[in-house]
């Protein structure tokens, strides 16, 4: 199961420069560096759609792509890149938590996690905010290739504690890597079957 087709539409800093709203959305972000790129060129089989940078922050506006000419999915810019000006951290979270709220179609945003490394106080927060204003969202652990079986199992088994700490029960989340396409076929079918889910409504 694969993307037909995915084609970049429009860059920019405003909602009011978005799409018009009238088909799904779906919204990729996490912290600066986490892979983000990557995996939305993995998911989309063009390695030149989304740019990827070894240098964080690269993404810096809000990105739609259209997939199959139905729905939408959205590169948004990484957070907690310190080496960047606080008036440019502000500016982004402004951005980034305007359309979150206000961005009607959107359906589900994937937040993406470093599955390398224990949770992280910035992402937990993140999801909080999320959860206070009743954003669905799901998790992708990333780069999970470059851990042995065992680590990864651990580090879950970590973030899953840690994560009950504040939440009833952990969300929905998948395993994923750009390098061994982990998690590509499970992400397409959930966006697929929560698509069917909104047409039958």
């Amino acid at each position: 199961m694969e993307f037909l087709r995915a084609e970049f539409v429009i860059s920019n800093t405003k909602l009011s420069g978005c799409p018009t709203p009238d088909i799904p959305e779906y919204a990729f972000i996490g912290r600066s560096n986490v892979g983000k790129s990557s995996l939305i060129n993995l998911l989309c089989n063009n390695k030149k759609l989304a740019k990827t940078s070894a240098q964080p922050g690269k993404t810096q506006l809000i990105n739609h792509f259209l997939i199959n000419k139905s729905w939408y999915l959205v590169d948004l810019p990484g957070y907690g890149y310190a080496r960047v000006s606080k008036t440019s951290r502000d500016k982004w979270g402004s951005m980034i938590s305007n359309y979150l709220l206000k961005r009607i179609n959107l359906v589900c945003t994937f937040l993406l996690i470093d599955s390398r490394i224990p949770p992280q106080k910035i992402d937990l927060e993140f999801m909080q905010w999320l959860g206070k204003h009743q954003l669905p969202f799901v998790i992708a652990f990333t780069k999970t290739d470059k851990l042995s079986k065992n680590e990864l199992q651990k580090n879950l088994k970590n973030y899953t504690a840690e994560m009950l700490n504040y939440w009833e029960e952990m969300p929905t989340f998948f395993i994923t890597s750009a390098t061994s396409k982990a998690g590509k076929i499970e992400i397409i079918k959930f966006i697929n079957q929560t698509n069917q889910n909104i047409i039958k409504k």
